[in-house]
């Protein structure tokens, strides 16, 4: 059973005012949570994600990405209300929006790269979140190759080999690490923000057009590990592309690191899922290599 009275009652002393329930709607499409739209009787309506209470840091942390995003107040994404636990479940509260699969996607290439104009001092994030269900740990480092060999590349190796994926997939994997600095010749990143797990299923667009982020797991990183993602799974419109591009372009190298960047990905999907994946991860990694 779903506590909402406990949820609506957050909601309410979130906003000030009271909420009660009227409506809730189970919305498909995610595989890690549960998803709802509620609509209260003076029509307010929100959206909330649901999970064993166990993944209350989880919601947590993505109400911390959601509120450093829009604090850059570059690009939209919903607005988080609250979160908390209810009884087994833990919750997030999200402002709700409707949202289509088309819009302006060069306004969106001009935003994130505004986004990434947003810098810090270090690599990291003040505190860890996750990518999918997996651990993301975002502990502060001054070089980029060791942040990226330890807290990305190295722990997914990790956690493959508990999963049982050795023989190759490490060998290769350590082969990687060790040479790493060669695929920053003439780069030097800064720490921008990124969006995380900028996949297409995590961006859309507002009835006018806006585009809208949602479901991060930000950190301070190379700005092209957000391009990369982009890339990962079909891609994104053109228009995206060439306005990102234009607003600030790319360096040389990377279409060989955007294989580096998305192996991170596909790492973790091995670990998440199985199949295919770990066998895709050699792939790239002799790609890489070669």
């Amino acid at each position: 059973m779903i506590d909402w009275k406990h949820i609506t009652a957050a909601i309410g002393h979130t906003t000030q005012s009271r909420f009660e329930l009227a409506d809730a709607t189970p919305i498909s499409g995610g595989c890690i949570n549960q998803a709802w739209r509620i609509e209260g009787r003076g029509g307010a309506r929100y959206f909330v994600k649901l999970n064993d209470a166990n993944k209350l840091t989880m919601f947590e942390a993505e109400h911390a990405g959601l509120n450093a995003i829009a604090a850059t107040r570059t690009v939209r994404v919903p607005q988080p209300i609250a979160h908390g636990t209810a009884s087994e479940h833990a919750f997030l509260v999200l402002e709700y929006l409707d949202l289509q699969s088309s819009g302006d996607a060069r306004l969106l290439g001009e935003q994130l790269a505004a986004l990434h104009r947003t810098q810090a001092l270090q690599f990291g994030f003040p505190q860890d979140n996750t990518i999918g269900e997996t651990p993301q740990r975002n502990t502060w480092a001054s070089d980029w190759i060791s942040f990226w060999r330890e807290h990305r590349l190295g722990f997914q190796l990790d956690l493959a080999a508990r999963n049982g994926h050795g023989g190759n997939l490490q060998e290769l994997g350590h082969k990687l690490m060790e040479r790493l600095p060669e695929f920053f010749d003439g780069c030097q990143p800064q720490p921008s923000l990124l969006h995380g797990d900028l996949w297409g299923g995590n961006h859309a667009f507002t009835p006018d057009g806006t585009p809208v982020l949602f479901d991060p797991a930000p950190y301070y990183g190379d700005r092209e590990a957000d391009l990369a993602m982009t890339e990962l799974f079909g891609g994104f419109d053109q228009n995206f592309y060439a306005a990102y591009r234009a607003a600030w372009p790319l360096h040389e190298g990377y279409a060989t690191r955007k294989i580096l960047y998305n192996l991170y990905h596909t790492l973790n999907h091995a670990n998440m899922f199985g199949g295919g994946y770990a066998r895709q991860a050699e792939g790239m990694m002799r790609r890489l290599l070669g």
